[in-house]
């Protein structure tokens, strides 16, 4: 078993620059509000991506300097955070439906955006905490785990633009009706309005709720394929952090981009089965009887190493994309065609 307790001031040191950095993204939204151009939210992006690799970077030098195994535990943190990204990008995906649903005006988007980081945030560290607990006293939640990646992985096949996050149901008029919601936009107020002497709450509040909800989803979603690929709480919350810094810049880069990956929520549901498996063997490895063999103990179930889990993301990753362009190509030259 590998020993996942980096140094304590690594860890704590870790999280608060990693909170301090997304909330100067914050203050930045508050202070200077726009829509980031292309180039701006690409630079954004570069930065953060460049930000993660230095971590793994530092946990691979932290870990071996303690004496642990750094190599693994550096893996597992690149392993971990390319599934988190690709997440993220497909919960991207779901704000943009949200956003068109409601006709949020551009001015809010990025409020709305970084309000919605704030509740992921939240969510997934009770999610963390209490994975953690419950997988360290008892092992066989694994096996509900992996079954439960591998029923998401097909519904994500199925129902891949279906999240429930439209703006006509039942949910959405019972709040208009309680939280007494005005149907339009206003330039004078963004989140209230006076009518009739009246104060009334935008849709805003509306398009906040539906952001929590779908938070809540891919919480769900999410932080169990991660303990998949390491069981340090550490790691898991570093994961998520980082795929949610330049997650609001992401959003604006991927806007126009909506319509040609057709196949990243493929690959998106074979890593969550892949992951979904990779739980259930580890949970079949942890449980195994021994088995003895010429007096040799013989494991019946080896565990799948995370040099391959990290190979099989990188690889589906990269054969989903340049489908999803090559598709769009020869969309585009049959377009023309005609």
């Amino acid at each position: 078993m590998i020993d996942h307790t980096l140094p304590a001031w690594f860890e704590n040191t870790s999280i608060v620059v990693m909170l301090a950095i997304l909330i100067i993204d914050l203050l930045l939204v508050v202070r200077r509000p726009h829509v980031p151009s292309t180039k701006e939210s690409a630079l954004w992006i570069s930065f953060y991506v460049g930000l993660a690799v230095i971590f793994g970077l530092l946990v691979l030098w932290v870990a071996n300097d303690a004496g642990l195994n750094g190599t693994e535990l550096s893996l597992q943190f690149y392993a971990g955070w390319l599934t988190e990204y690709s997440l993220s990008a497909d919960n991207v995906f779901v704000f943009l439906i949200i956003m068109s649903q409601f006709a949020v005006p551009k001015r809010m988007q990025q409020e709305l955006l970084m309000l919605g980081i704030v509740l992921a945030l939240v969510f997934r560290g009770i999610f963390i905490l209490l994975g953690a607990q419950l997988l360290e006293s008892y092992s066989w939640l694994f096996y509900i785990f992996g079954a439960y990646l591998v029923y998401v992985a097909i519904q994500q096949l199925r129902e891949k633009d279906e999240h429930g996050s439209g703006e006509d149901n039942a949910v959405m008029a019972w709040l208009k009706r309680v939280l007494r919601v005005h149907p339009e936009w206003r330039d004078t107020d963004r989140w209230r309005v006076m009518v009739d002497g009246k104060k009334l709450l935008t849709p805003a509040i509306l398009v906040l709720v539906s952001l929590g909800t779908i938070d809540l989803i891919f919480a769900l979603d999410s932080i169990p394929a991660i303990f998949g690929i390491t069981t340090s709480p550490f790691l898991v919350l570093a994961t998520n952090v980082f795929a949610l810094m330049g997650l609001r810049q992401l959003y604006f880069l991927l806007g126009d981009l909506i319509d040609r990956l057709h196949f990243l929520g493929h690959g998106i549901a074979f890593i969550l089965a892949f992951i979904g498996f990779k739980l259930v063997n580890h949970a079949l490895h942890l449980n195994e009887l021994p088995f003895i063999n010429n007096g040799e103990h013989v494991e019946l179930v080896p565990e799948i190493p995370t040099w391959l889990s990290l190979v099989v993301i990188v690889v589906t990753l990269a054969i989903a994309v340049l489908a999803s362009l090559a598709r769009s190509k020869r969309e585009e030259a049959k377009s023309a065609k005609h």
